[in-house]
């Protein structure tokens, strides 16, 4: 169990299941062919979240002062598993998620492809040791690394099968694919933002220099209030544009209630948020506002499935 909270299992989860989603919910019920078969792209599944893993452990070893200060309950190296033992899993997690990397990347016969699985590791271990520390760089990092997830299901996926016959086609999927990862960037990195204000006082005592920091507290808040508007208008327009327009009315009725709704309720709460608690609870709305968002995609197959 010590173990697991070292890896926040729950967002590996949530991980999982969204490109096992986006597989099973959407691709596999397009008629098209598919580069990886079931257990590889289990095996993709399985090297993203390990090196998503490998990512939070490093987090953690590199975080210990700060997180003594906003979060000592929830302190894990150091006191139940030690920082040597950290610094094992680290490697373990990223030897095992890139090597599977690589593998994956001569299956669908482009060797190059395995330099992405590097690069996230990477990114990680930089996020965590330097770029997290520069104001708004380390949220757009977070932000990019969680909408590549839905991405790297096109690059692996569809991309290796795509030829002439088929090819406008697969630019549409791919572009659905894109849509959504626009959309878990944009919430992402103001959950990113809100974080901060929640951190805001370990990351002061640690010489970060996040936007709260740099900005105050009561600007920051209301400078994601103005952005949250942002994906809302978007997500209004979005369903305006290609689900109302096509009468997928139970896609609709799912994005109104469990997208637009939330984010309503988010900008309502962020008028008037001002101590740590209410940057947590805000944070956790976000955090559901991207679940519901990616699970939309098998609202949409199925409303167009079953749409007459």
């Amino acid at each position: 169990m010590k173990y697991l909270k070292l890896i926040r299992y729950q967002n590996l989860l949530m991980l999982a299941l969204m490109q096992l989603l986006f597989r099973y919910g959407f691709l596999k019920l397009q008629n098209i062919p598919l580069a990886l078969n079931d257990w590889q792209y289990c095996l993709l599944v399985l090297s993203t979240v390990l090196i998503a893993a490998g990512g939070y452990v490093i987090n953690n070893i590199f975080d210990q002062a700060t997180d003594n200060d906003n979060k000592p309950n929830q302190v894990v190296v150091g006191k139940s598993v030690s920082e040597t033992q950290a610094y094992n899993i680290y490697l373990a997690l990223n030897i095992v998620g890139v090597g599977i990397g690589f593998y994956l990347s001569n299956v669908i016969a482009k060797p190059g492809f395995a330099s992405i699985f590097i690069m996230i590791a990477a990114t990680l271990y930089l996020y965590s040791t330097s770029l997290k520390q520069m104001m708004l760089i380390g949220n757009i990092i977070v932000a990019l690394l969680l909408s590549f997830s839905v991405i790297i299901i096109g690059v692996f996926d569809l991309f290796p099968v795509t030829n002439a016959g088929n090819q406008q086609l697969m630019a549409d999927l791919f572009s659905v694919l894109l849509d959504y990862a626009v959309f878990a960037f944009i919430i992402n990195f103001i959950r990113e933002i809100v974080k901060d204000l929640e951190d805001v006082n370990g990351d002061y005592n640690q010489g970060m220099n996040t936007l709260p920091i740099a900005l105050g507290i009561s600007r920051t808040a209301k400078l994601v209030l103005i952005i949250s508007f942002i994906p809302l208008v978007l997500v209004i327009s979005y369903i305006n544009t290609y689900y109302m327009a096509n009468n997928l009315h139970l896609a609709t009725l799912y994005a109104l209630l469990f997208v637009v709704a939330p984010l309503l309720y988010f900008i309502i709460k962020m008028a008037s948020a001002k101590k740590t608690n209410h940057f947590h609870h805000l944070s956790i709305i976000l955090k559901l506002v991207i679940l519901f968002g990616l699970f939309s995609i098998a609202i949409v197959t199925y409303n167009i499935q079953h749409h007459a």
